[in-house]
């Protein structure tokens, strides 16, 4: 269930398995969670083919899948160059505990932990920075995961509710106001043919032919997914009302280019005095055998059944 593997061309991995998925994560750099998938199944994960097998570079390398990274983004701390060999630690059968060199630098020493179900394909994963400076620092755990080409991504809006003005049980000035949260930034455009913006739905569809897109949300909807080559990838996580999260509030974040398409929580924003940690919590899934999701209609037939209801 747990063992060292090899992975396109890096000689030191550790693959979490049991009957129904397996995960691979990098041991010579990162780590980086570079390959999740269904037995025999397809690797929902994007890899830069250029970017396997390297260690060391002096620059950053974005090889693809899920990674570590904190906020604000900036182009020092959050470009940190993870490049140099990961410790791991087994806790129990299927939770792993993955952690980098301390990136002196800026105080920071990030863990990344991994616990898989025994059954089934759900991944609870734990991403904890501890400001091991002598200053405090602000910052939010980051949660990136960069995945395959080819696909769409699915993004529950809250429900719709009717205009106070034209209901009778309206009681207050906040039955006026908004219930949701939209961040833009510079380069996305409403013109866009990759983004549907419908009435209970978002839909980003990558696209090999266009660049840079992103949007922001505070997302209280307890899950996104992404449906590619017939695999439903779910990501779960809470949003905590009176919380701060940066950009602006956005608890989710989401960006595709030409090579694929990223699905990133952040975690709170908050000031970290020397040895206080933050952390941030989300879960994964995988189901086989999903259609291709066009339509709103397609989400609530396919998607639905599979995910139940927020937070589940």
């Amino acid at each position: 269930m747990v063992e060292l593997v090899e992975y396109r061309g890096w000689k030191n991995n550790l693959k979490l398995s049991n009957a129904d998925c397996e995960l691979i994560v990098t041991l010579d750099v990162g780590p980086r969670v570079i390959a999740y998938r269904l037995p025999g199944g397809f690797n929902v994960m994007k890899n830069y083919t250029a970017m396997m097998g390297g260690t060391g570079e002096a620059e950053w390398q974005i090889r693809g899948g899920h990674r570590f990274w904190v906020a604000p983004e900036d182009l020092t701390r959050t470009y940190f160059p993870d490049n140099r060999p990961v410790k791991w630690e087994q806790k129990s059968p299927l939770e792993v505990a993955f952690t980098p060199p301390p990136e002196t630098e800026y105080g920071v020493q990030k863990v990344m932990t991994l616990k898989l179900a025994e059954q089934g394909t759900r991944v609870q994963v734990t991403l904890t920075v501890t400001n091991v400076g002598k200053e405090p620092t602000d910052l939010a755990p980051w949660g990136p995961t960069v995945m395959a080409p080819g696909g769409v991504e699915v993004i529950p809006l809250p429900p719709k509710a009717p205009h106070p003005g034209h209901v009778s049980n309206a009681k207050s000035p906040a039955d006026y106001g908004p219930n949701q949260e939209l961040v833009l930034w510079p380069y996305f455009d409403f013109a866009d043919t990759r983004w549907t913006f419908g009435a209970k739905y978002i839909f980003l569809r990558q696209d090999v032919n266009k660049g840079p897109t992103k949007i922001g949300l505070a997302h209280r909807g307890g899950w996104v997914g992404y449906v590619n080559s017939n695999t439903l990838f779910v990501k779960r996580f809470d949003y905590r009302d009176g919380a701060v999260y940066p950009d602006r509030g956005t608890r989710y974040q989401t960006f595709s280019n030409e090579d694929m398409l990223e699905m990133e929580t952040c975690g709170e924003l908050v000031t970290l005095k020397p040895g206080e940690s933050a952390s941030l919590v989300e879960s994964w899934e995988l189901f086989g055998g999903v259609p291709d999701v066009r339509s709103e209609a397609d989400v609530d037939r396919w998607v639905l059944p599979l995910v139940g209801e927020p937070g589940a």
